[in-house]
C-alpha cells in the first residue's frame, strides 16, 4: 500500500475523538477518510473537528460503504451494534478495529471472527492497556522470568461516571462488568498466560438511589476472584462511579517477586498551600488521560498491521476470552454461586 490507510470512524462520541484524534494527529501512513455518526450535531462537530468533508459525513455505515472510499473502519458505537457493523464492514472487505467490550454474546463473537475469517481481513480488539507504556514494560519482565511464574494477578478500574443507561441495562450491554472492566479480563489473562477456569463474582449496590438508578440488577461495585487453567489465581476489582477519579492499577505476585503497575498519582507534582490542607498530588481525571500514549500507540499498531499484513496483538479470541469471562462472572452473581467457563463456552 502505497498511500496513506483509509480509515471511516463509526461512532463519533467520547471514544470516537480519541482514536481521531490519534489519527489525525499521530499516524501519518493513516487518514480520516470519512465518519458515521447518528447524532447529527455530534456528526457535525466531529466532521468539523477532524477536517472531513461533508460529502464523508454519514448516518449509516451501509451509506458510508455504498458512497465513500475508504479501506477499515474503527467502530466504537454501544456495544449492542457491535456485531452487526462489524459483520457487515467484513462483508464489505473493510480491515476492522473495533472497541471493547466485543460484542454481547459468544455467538456474536463468533459471527464477527467467522466473518474477518471469510474475507481475509484484520481484526483488532480496543486492548489499549496492551500498548501502554507501563503495561508493555511489566509483560516484557514477567516474560523474562525477573518475578518467576505468576501466581496470582489483581486488576482494578474505578471510573469517576455513571456510565450511561444502555451501558448499565444488563439486555443491552453486560453492565460494569464489560463496559468498565473489560480491560481488566484482558489484562489479567495476558498476564498470567493463561485462560480462565472458574470465577465467582459478588457485587453490591451503594449509590444508585442516590443517582435514581431503577435498572434491574444494577451494581456499582463488583468484585470477581478467578481460577486460572494454569492453577493461578486472580481477582478483578470495579467500581462506577467512585467519585474520586480515574483508577486503573495491577499487581502480578510471582514465585520470586511481585510487581506492581500504576499508581493513584497522575503527576510527579505535590503541592503545599497550608499546613491544615497537607500536601496535595494530582490524579488521573480520565481515562483519556490515564492512557492517552496506549491508544495512540494501539491505533499505529493498527495500521501497521493493515499495511503489513502481520496479526494484530489483541485479536477477535482475545475478545471472545474477556466475553466469556464477564458472562461467566455475570451468571455467578446472578446464580449466587462459582461459574465454572466450561458452563459458558
Amino acid at each position: 500500500m502505497n498511500y496513506p490507510l483509509r480509515i471511516c470512524l463509526v461512532g463519533a462520541g467520547r471514544a470516537g475523538k480519541v482514536h481521531a484524534n490519534s489519527i489525525v494527529t499521530y499516524i501519518p501512513t493513516a487518514r480520516l477518510a470519512a465518519i458515521v455518526e447518528a447524532v447529527p450535531i455530534t456528526l457535525q462537530q466531529a466532521g468539523d473537528a477532524y477536517e472531513v468533508s461533508p460529502e464523508a459525513r454519514f448516518d449509516s455505515l451501509g451509506a458510508a460503504l455504498q458512497s465513500a472510499a475508504f479501506d477499515a473502519v474503527v467502530i466504537t458505537t454501544p456495544t449492542f451494534t457491535h456485531a452487526s457493523l462489524a459483520v457487515m464492514a467484513a462483508q464489505a472487505g473493510k480491515h476492522i478495529f473495533l472497541e471493547k467490550p466485543m460484542a454481547l454474546s459468544l455467538s456474536e463473537c463468533d459471527e464477527i471472527i467467522h466473518a474477518t475469517r471469510q474475507q481475509n481481513v484484520l481484526l483488532q480488539l480496543g486492548f489499549m492497556r496492551r500498548f501502554d507504556p507501563e503495561f508493555t514494560a511489566a509483560a516484557s519482565r514477567i516474560e523474562a522470568g525477573e518475578i518467576g511464574q505468576p501466581m496470582m494477578v489483581k486488576s482494578l478500574t474505578h471510573g469517576p461516571g455513571l456510565p450511561p443507561a444502555w451501558a448499565r441495562d444488563l439486555n443491552q450491554s453486560n453492565g460494569m462488568l464489560a463496559e468498565v472492566n473489560s480491560h481488566d479480563w484482558d489484562c489479567v489473562r495476558w498476564l498470567m498466560g493463561s485462560n480462565y477456569e472458574r470465577v465467582y463474582t459478588e457485587t453490591a449496590n451503594f449509590k444508585g438511589a442516590a443517582n435514581q438508578v431503577e435498572t434491574p440488577n444494577f451494581y456499582d461495585n463488583a468484585l470477581v476472584t478467578i481460577r486460572f487453567e494454569n492453577g493461578g489465581l486472580g481477582s478483578i476489582s470495579g467500581v462506577c462511579p467512585c467519585g474520586y477519579g480515574y483508577d486503573a492499577r495491577v499487581e502480578i505476585v510471582g514465585e520470586k517477586g511481585i510487581l506492581q503497575i500504576g499508581e493513584l498519582q497522575g503527576q510527579a507534582v505535590v503541592v503545599c498551600t497550608n499546613r491544615d490542607q497537607g500536601l496535595i498530588t494530582p490524579i488521573f481525571r480520565t481515562w483519556p488521560e490515564r492512557f492517552a500514549w496506549a491508544y495512540i500507540h494501539e491505533m499505529r499498531h493498527f495500521v501497521d498491521c493493515v499495511r503489513s499484513g502481520n496479526a494484530p496483538k489483541a485479536g477477535g479470541d482475545d475478545g471472545r476470552w474477556a466475553v466469556a469471562g464477564v458472562l461467566a462472572a455475570t451468571k455467578s452473581f446472578l446464580e449466587k454461586r462459582p461459574v465454572s467457563l466450561n458452563e459458558i463456552l
